[in-house]
């Protein structure tokens, strides 16, 4: 028969092991997020992280002073998720605004391009006057 400390020290274990597949995920996300709000989430999803970690290891132990820690924490965390927001919220822009702006350019930019490719194309063509019939030894590759 299983005895409860060995159930809870595989409980604390398996805890741990989500705990730390859940920083890594979060990791990724902080480095690869697209945006600056992204990012931001993660930094809080970080201090839910480690707020569940204090737990685990507080309960693991049996001190009390550990779960001070976490609502420190959870406090610490929750005013630097508010001064990000209030930080997001007064840039104005921001960077979807810029990448969409940028995309949009760059659309027009290449619809710029063909039209200008389709004018050349068309009017060289098209040219009747005296040096038509002559080459001048230049060719366009396009």
């Amino acid at each position: 028969m299983i005895s409860v400390a060995t159930i809870f020290d595989h409980a604390v274990t398996l805890a741990l092991a989500i705990l730390s597949l859940s920083f890594l995920v979060t990791i990724y996300r902080i480095v690869k997020g697209p945006t600056l709000p992204d990012r931001i989430l993660g930094l809080d999803m970080l201090v839910a992280i480690a707020i569940g970690f204090i737990a685990v290891i507080g309960i693991k132990t049996g001190y009390t002073l550990y779960v001070d820690v976490a609502i420190a924490l959870g406090l610490v965390g929750f005013l630097a998720t508010v001064a990000f927001a209030r930080f997001v919220l007064s840039r104005g822009k921001t960077e979807d605004d810029i990448l969409s702006e940028a995309r949009e350019a760059a659309s027009a930019a290449r619809r710029q391009a063909k039209a200008a490719a389709k004018a050349r194309s068309g009017s060289g063509g098209m040219d009747t006057g005296p040096a038509a019939g002559k080459t001048s030894g230049r060719q366009d590759n396009e």
